[in-house]
């Protein structure tokens, strides 16, 4: 039996977070129960290790509006993000990650946001990173500089994951032909009415990041290639710097031999040798970077596959979900089991 559409949805993507889990389901549920309207958590089990699904299950033993949604293995923060987005039933949907570094008492703000002002979209801005080190402020206005450049302004600046989207904003999501969607960059590109609600971004509750710096580097290049065909470009115009350095290196040679100033100019032709070559190899490699997307594309290879989902109470391991988002990812598993009952009187 079908349930009824829930007002709103939160979608939460996990990889091992069984440390951190009964303090964000203890402030979530808190919000949440607050509103006082139907709702549903649709958390993401992305191929868990430790005792992540454990901890879920005996969460819903005492959270009736708790439903897991769990991938047959590891694909990816981005591929688990739009699996519950796409999945979600409710009339609003808001995206939001476990650590608890985007505050759960936002979301009323960023509802109450979306219905005053007739809103599609609302991001959560970071407004203070004060918490976060030196050279993750510094990596992170970098990331959202460069993306805001290729794509344009509507990219709001120190916007990730945590953001509301409406039904109608979902339904376009789920329209869209691209199998390597951005969420970061996609929902902006949408056009939709949109708003900022601001915050304060928090520590880490507990466990360890799944975000370290090779992750981040990966998300960068995937927005980039995804997003923008500036890199080629790029390649172009090192092309052309190539060519016209080299024309001039041919203007000098020849005024020296007419000179009579002709030596042997080995370190002329060593570094000539090593500029062409590094332009070279620099344009094919960004060359490759977009036929590897276009063969990814060709191979047309779902990006997860759901093996659960509560809320049919089903194997749906058939179900191939087609949106595809960058190579699977894994992560460090946090010690420290907590068991379901540990849970489950967290809740009480």
């Amino acid at each position: 039996m079908t349930r009824p559409e829930p007002a709103l949805s939160v979608v939460v993507p996990m990889f091992n977070e069984e440390s951190v889990l009964p303090l964000f389901a203890r402030r979530l549920r808190a919000v949440l129960d607050a509103l006082d309207e139907p709702y549903e958590v649709l958390a993401v089990d992305d191929g868990s290790t430790d005792g992540t699904a454990a901890g879920l299950a005996g969460l819903r033993a005492r959270w009736p509006q708790l439903r897991v949604l769990r991938l047959r293995r590891n694909s990816g923060h981005q591929a688990a993000l739009v699996a519950g987005v796409l999945r979600a039933r409710g009339r609003h949907v808001v995206s939001i990650d476990a650590d608890l570094q985007d505050p759960p008492e936002t979301i009323a703000e960023m509802l109450r946001r979306a219905r005053a002002d007739g809103l599609d979209i609302v991001y959560g801005v970071r407004a203070d990173r004060s918490r976060d080190t030196r050279f993750k402020r510094w990596t992170a206005a970098g990331y959202y500089r460069l993306m805001r450049r290729l794509v344009g302004k509507q990219v709001p600046a120190q916007a990730g994951d945590f953001r509301l989207l409406s039904r109608a904003a979902v339904e376009a999501l789920r329209e869209l032909p691209e199998r390597s969607p951005v969420l970061r960059l996609v929902v902006p590109w949408l056009g939709f009415p949109s708003g900022e609600v601001a915050y304060e971004r928090e520590e880490r509750a507990a466990g360890r990041t799944k975000y370290p710096l090779s992750r981040m580097a990966g998300l960068a290049a995937e927005s980039v290639t995804s997003f923008s065909a500036a890199p080629l470009r790029v390649a172009t115009w090192l092309g052309l710097a190539g060519v016209a350095v080299c024309g001039m290196l041919v203007v000098v040679a020849v005024v020296a031999w007419l000179a009579g100033g002709t030596v042997t100019g080995w370190p002329s032709l060593y570094v000539a040798i090593l500029f062409l070559g590094a332009v070279q190899l620099l344009c094919l490699g960004l060359l490759g970077e977009y036929v590897a997307r276009i063969y990814t594309a060709v191979q047309a290879r779902p990006a997860y596959f759901v093996a659960t989902d509560t809320d049919t109470d089903t194997d749906t391991d058939t179900d191939t979900d087609t949106d595809t988002v960058p190579a699977p990812e894994a992560g460090p598993a946090p010690a420290g089991p907590v068991g379901p009952a540990e849970l489950a009187d967290s809740l009480r």
